[in-house]
């Protein structure tokens, strides 16, 4: 079987264990038998689609596609990656509650934004969350804060999760 990844998704597909895959930006058929990519991509070719914001979506995309291999990966085993990302590791396994209501401006942000434990609201928030590549619709204030997108920031997934993390945690 010949898995193309996206190059946002190649870190985890590195860490599941799968050596021989191809990269491309926008899988097609003729690229391979499967492809993997974020959850919210669509291709016309058989996918594993997988979420990579939260510490959790990190590790359950990892065991997803672990499980392509002939040795699917333990959960210690994935464990050990995150030995090096204080705050990845402070939210894998722990519900937080903050008191802090945020009005949130882009879907992938959410799953993060809940993660640190913040209240999801439309109205009657502490806070304004949005992800850079909509600063033009967003007025900026003292309450308003952005969070790097997918393209602006390391591709690692844990090196993502650890800058947006170390963000919304300023706000605490």
């Amino acid at each position: 079987m010949k898995i193309v990844t996206t190059p946002m998704c190649e870190e985890i597909v590195k860490l599941a264990g799968i050596k021989d895959y191809a990269v491309n930006k926008f899988p097609q058929k003729s690229d391979g038998d499967l492809a993997i990519l974020l959850s919210e991509s669509k291709v016309e070719m058989d996918a594993i689609q997988i979420k990579i914001n939260t510490s959790r979506q990190i590790f359950e995309s990892i065991k997803k596609v672990s499980g392509l291999t002939d040795e699917e990966l333990s959960d210690e085993e994935i464990l050990v990656y995150f030995k090096d990302y204080e705050l990845c590791k402070k939210y894998l396994n722990h519900d937080f509650e903050r008191g802090v209501n945020v009005k949130v401006y882009s879907e992938f942000l959410k799953d993060i934004v809940s993660d640190v434990g913040f209240n999801i609201v439309s109205d009657n928030f502490d806070y304004v969350i949005y992800p850079d590549y909509l600063i033009d619709k967003v007025e900026e204030t003292e309450n308003t804060v952005e969070i790097p997108s997918h393209n602006s920031i390391s591709k690692n997934p844990f090196d993502k999760a650890e800058l947006r993390y170390s963000i919304l945690e300023n706000l605490i």
